[in-house]
């Protein structure tokens, strides 16, 4: 073997994690076609829905409402909304909604983690209901979503999460690109993972549990991304998160440069973290129990963000062709496992911009993608936010971002 064979081999060695992430994505690609929903059993669990809200009073009322016109028997659930160490009247604008309301000051235990510990065990003290549901305070649900859960309850699930998409995605290119990246986060890798029956994942917004589920694996979790953390747990405790794609939970993405910094901040640091904790421990138990449910969590894992893959799989295809330039066509390995992983991140984005439903306009939008992956990976250098584990750090929502310009803006100003 030639100098350059040798290079050829090393670089392909070197790719190799990059391709694997890479199959592993266009894998949930290849299974990510949709079924036919599950047919709702007669209307007979019952519901508690927790708003888990902090200074919310803006926008509360209106997401009371929205669950209440739910496709659902009005005896059969409750709305719950858990004011939490708030400052403003979120809590009397919840009741006057029509909402039960708990209201919680505690200056040590602050953030959404402990809000829906709070209302957990209220509910299960209650004695109300069979299962508990999370929708966000700037949130509005599809009518069938009580339905959906019920149908998956009804199989044998004991943990469900339905789709999460994007209220405001022509608000600017930037939540078009959202809207397209959970379509691939949410909706790709979560009909892929449904399909190989395994997790789908927990997305914070949208989920329900079994209060029997909530008694076996207790919801103590308080990080950033404490959906990520309870997932984790309620794998290791063999249960398996069921994806219910027919409903969704739409939430309002902010438009803002700044506003989307500090979110994607704490989101980024907070699966960072997780990965830290949990990621190499998670594929060595699964492979010494032979678990498929722990070895796809350790893969949701490990795998980095898009942005990172991709600058891998461009930085290794450019190293591979230089390579070939250099030895006069040697790098035949090298090469075939960069074209591999960048037709996989290809098929896997024009997926998620398929599922998204933004259209041509949201595939023009895609030629933002690289500003959008330069603008992720400086957040990813500049390191995580100084929030303390998960305590409420509140995005400013689009409607007080233009009521502000508006009251900074003179009458008649242009």
């Amino acid at each position: 073997m030639t100098v350059w064979t040798w290079v050829d081999v090393a670089l392909c060695v070197g790719l190799l994690p990059v391709a694997v992430a890479c199959g592993y994505l266009l894998l949930l690609t290849l299974l990510s076609w949709r079924r036919a929903a599950p047919v709702p059993p007669a209307p007979t669990r019952k519901f508690d829905v927790v708003i888990p809200a902090h200074n919310e009073e803006l926008g509360i009322a209106r997401t009371v409402a929205n669950l209440s016109a739910v496709d659902y028997p009005g005896a059969l659930r409750r709305i719950i909304v858990v004011a939490d160490n708030c400052s403003d009247t979120t809590a009397q604008k919840a009741r006057e909604a029509g909402a039960t309301v708990l209201e919680r000051q505690d200056k040590e235990k602050r953030g959404k983690g402990y809000a829906l510990a709070y209302a957990f065990e209220f509910s299960q003290k209650e004695g109300f209901a069979d299962a508990v549901v999370v929708v966000d305070a700037d949130t509005v649900v599809s009518p069938n979503l009580l339905h959906a859960y019920a149908a998956r309850l009804e199989s044998g699930a004991q943990a469900v999460q339905a789709h999460y998409g994007v209220m405001n995605p022509t608000a600017s290119w930037r939540t078009r690109l959202i809207t397209i990246a959970l379509g691939m986060f949410h909706k790709v890798r979560s009909l892929g993972r449904e399909a190989l029956g395994v997790s789908c994942g927990l997305r914070g917004n949208g989920m329900c549990f079994t209060h029997a589920v909530l008694r076996e694996v207790p919801h103590d979790a308080f990080s950033v991304v404490e959906d990520l953390e309870y997932g984790i747990r309620l794998g290791r405790k063999g249960h398996r998160v069921y994806y219910a794609w027919e409903a969704e939970v739409l939430g309002e993405m902010v438009s803002g440069e700044k506003q989307s910094r500090s979110q994607r901040q704490r989101w980024e640091g907070g699966r960072r973290q997780m990965r830290k904790l949990h990621g190499w421990p998670l594929l060595s138990d699964a492979l010494k129990q032979r678990s498929g449910l722990l070895f796809d969590l350790s893969m949701d894992v490990l795998v980095p963000p898009l942005s990172q893959l991709v600058l891998a799989a461009v930085g290794g295809a450019v190293a591979a062709a230089v390579l070939a330039w250099l030895s006069g066509g040697t790098a035949v390995l090298a090469s075939s496992v960069a074209a591999f992983g960048l037709a996989s991140l290809g098929a896997y984005v024009l997926r998620g911009w398929w599922v998204s439903g933004v259209g041509p306009r949201g595939l023009l939008d895609l030629a933002w993608a690289p500003v959008y992956v330069v603008w992720k990976v400086g957040l990813m250098l500049r390191g995580p936010g100084a929030e303390k584990r998960g305590e409420w750090v509140r995005t400013t929502r689009e409607d007080e971002t233009r009521a502000s310009s508006a009251q900074a803006s003179p009458p008649g100003a242009p």
